[in-house]
């Protein structure tokens, strides 16, 4: 064994990833079953006259069949947005799917995302180039980006890139922007008459691509698990040590699945959800006072110690804070070259300020100066403030402090409060994948291939009935233009793949609330441990609570 890979990688690279009968037979022994015509997510009529040739076409359920026998393809794969355990053994699972459909294809990987194929950066990719990266984590093997493509130019150079390959089809792996991309890109190809069939895979660790046949995206299993681990660890030594609140922040802007994954995995003592903090239109300090009031209750029982799940979109589910990030937004992108907003923090913050209005400076002012900073920050590529950069576990900490000491002055609290922050986020998108996502990353890669052998453009690939074993599976193409709606980005009015949120009346919530006010005094916490790869099925082979919860009625 090289000295550079590690007893693990080893391993792994000699494990067979387990699919649906239907998955491995390959393309010449399926046929697909076309359902009734689907709208969109919402504004259906907008998003139908911007996808006039792919709106409205069924989900395509693939089941047993003979399907007419045809020569070799070529493919192109991106890897798009950031690393989700587990795309690497997508495109295994398209290599080998599209030998076992047309043997002879060829499969040509863009480089660095998007941007690779507008600029026609590649690289052939074969069994011999597959051979070490199967059952691996990261994206490394052609890179990532998160270009978009938007423009009339970039969608002629895209274009261009696939004639000059030579390419039949194209697969992007992404979540709702990158597949947004695809969308577009399945129009313009159809409209143009250029004969790629373009298909999408749904990646984010978030898990914020799903429903209308998509049950979850891969990533979100192998991602949680290591999150839970460490928030575990976190649990045992704050019950070890006995003085410490720990607040964790975790990955997840728009969306707070992987907070309450972590949360039923572990049963801490504070989980905020983003969904609900909107939905009853809290204040931040209300926010603040519902864990200040589990700290003070947890020290009148002798406990100076515990746990909060912090989702990193908090501070954009806070209805008063969501509207000063989107004045701000405002602000930012109108004077985007005046001086005093390209000068230092304290002049852009004084800038700023006295162009919003009297709400909203006022709930800017009140907010720690730090916190102010981190909100003027560059914006993303949307225009967008970049929340994974603002320390909202600090900012809770801070808050909850003051609470505290406004108690302890008027002699309402006795204990102590010391906390620490966390951010558990880059540490689980690159992870080796679990069994789970091992199988299921591969199953969606073998059914690209098969849509894309079938010349089916404009589909999302979906592997259904994944609470059950890999050999009770099912496969299905989802229309892609039933999964959006109309969004407000950079001022304009855009097509984009809706966000599934968290569901209140879903089964994880309500076992989650149902639960809490237990987890908040008592100390009920739940030690995960690492993945496991081997060993009893129910630890090397058990699906996250989420989706055990969402499909055990099922």
């Amino acid at each position: 064994m090289s000295q550079d890979v590690s007893p693990l990688e080893t391993a792994r690279l000699s494990y067979a990833p387990r699919v649906p009968p239907l998955l491995a037979d390959g393309a010449g022994h399926v046929a697909f079953r076309e359902g009734p015509a689907t709208g969109a997510a919402g504004h259906a009529d907008e998003i139908r006259a911007r996808f006039p040739r792919t709106y409205g076409r069924g989900i395509l359920e693939l089941g047993p069949g003979v399907a007419e026998g045809r020569g070799p393809v070529h493919v192109g794969v991106a890897l798009c947005g950031g690393q989700a355990p587990g795309g690497h053994n997508v495109i295994a699972g398209l290599h080998d799917g599209l030998l076992a459909a047309r043997p002879g294809s060829r499969l040509t990987g863009f480089l660095g995302g998007p941007r690779g194929i507008l600029s026609g950066r590649y690289r052939e990719l074969t069994a011999q180039d597959l051979a070490p990266y199967r059952n691996t984590g990261g994206f490394d093997l052609i890179g990532s980006g998160r270009h978009k493509i938007e423009t009339a130019s970039d969608f002629a150079a895209c274009r261009g890139s696939c004639e000059r390959l030579g390419l039949n089809g194209l697969v992007i792996v992404g979540g709702d922007d990158s597949n947004t991309n695809a969308a577009l890109l399945a129009e313009f190809f159809v409209s143009q008459g250029v004969g790629v069939t373009v298909v999408g895979v749904p990646k984010t660790i978030d898990g914020d691509i799903k429903g209308r046949g998509i049950e979850v995206s891969f990533g979100f299993d192998t991602a949680t698990k290591i999150y839970s681990e460490l928030v575990g660890n976190v649990c045992r030594d704050a019950k070890s040590a006995a003085k410490y609140w720990h607040f964790i922040k975790l990955m997840g802007r728009s969306a707070s699945h992987v907070t309450l994954e972590c949360a039923l995995a572990t049963q801490v003592n504070v989980a905020l959800i983003g969904e609900e903090v909107r939905e009853r239109g809290l204040t931040l300090d209300q926010v603040v006072g519902q864990v200040a009031d589990v700290v003070r209750r947890r020290a009148a029982a002798g406990k100076s110690y515990g746990v909060c799940l912090v989702p990193e979109g908090l501070v954009e589910f806070i209805p008063e804070l969501g509207r000063l990030i989107d004045a701000l937004n405002r602000v930012l992108a109108e004077h985007a070259s005046d001086p005093s907003v390209l000068s230092g923090a304290a002049e852009r913050g004084s800038f700023v300020g006295g162009k919003l209005a009297a709400g909203d400076r006022r709930v800017f002012a009140a907010l720690p100066g730090g916190i102010r900073s981190q909100l003027l920050e560059d914006r993303d590529a949307h225009g967008n403030v970049q929340v994974s950069r603002i320390d909202t576990e600090q900012l809770l900490i801070l808050k909850v402090a003051e609470q505290i000491e406004g108690w302890r002055q008027a002699g309402e609290f006795r204990g102590t409060f010391s906390a620490q922050g966390h951010f558990f986020g880059y540490e689980g998108r690159s992870a080796p994948p679990s069994n789970f996502d091992a199988d299921y990353s591969y199953s969606l890669g073998r059914l690209a291939a098969i849509l894309v052998a079938s010349s089916k453009t404009g589909y999302l690939c979906a592997v259904g009935n994944l609470a059950r074993p890999a050999r009770f599976w099912t496969a299905a193409g989802i229309p892609l233009t039933s999964l959006m709606h109309m969004e407000t980005r950079k001022g304009l009015s855009a097509p984009v793949i809706a966000k599934a949120l968290v569901r209140l009346d879903g089964a994880p919530f309500r076992a989650f609330a149902e639960r809490r006010d237990d987890w908040a005094i008592g100390d009920r916490y739940r030690y995960p441990g690492p993945i496991q790869y081997c060993g009893p099925s129910t630890v090397s082979r058990g699906v996250n609570e989420t989706l055990r919860l969402e499909r055990e009625k099922i």
